[in-house]
């Protein structure tokens, strides 16, 4: 059986510890050994800032995802559909209208039309 030593910490300190090592480990040893371990072998100090955190790189990512779709949005507006909108008046033609192809003249001869007929017998037959 290993042996304990006493080590005096000040009350508010010792439960906080209490309740993260009922959380996390199944003992107080394991947790204080776990936390010794991690900032030997990441060499690191427990008081320097890692870095930011989780919630604050999240939030600046979302504010650069809506500056990204503010920009996407007004290209959207200002440019492509304006374009397309050229684009398909260029490709939308009215059918033009069928003329006659013009190979080679061709001489229009009056007929001259007689209105009135006479008779040539007197049944009324032409």
């Amino acid at each position: 059986m290993d042996s304990f030593i006493g080590i005096r910490f000040k009350k508010e300190t010792a439960k906080r510890f209490q309740e993260f090592s009922r959380t996390h480990f199944k003992s107080h040893t394991e947790a204080l050994d776990t936390m010794l371990d991690f900032f030997f072998y990441n060499e690191i100090s427990p008081k320097e800032k890692l870095g930011p955190t989780g919630r604050t790189i999240e939030a600046s990512l979302k504010k650069r995802i809506n500056s990204v779709i503010a920009i996407m949005r007004d290209m959207e507006k200002s440019q492509t559909k304006p374009t397309v909108a050229m684009l398909e008046s260029l490709f939308q033609t009215e059918e033009p209208k069928k003329k006659p192809l013009i190979l080679e003249k061709k001489i229009i001869e009056e007929k001259n039309e007689v209105r009135f007929r006479e008779k040539l017998n007197g049944n009324n037959e032409l």
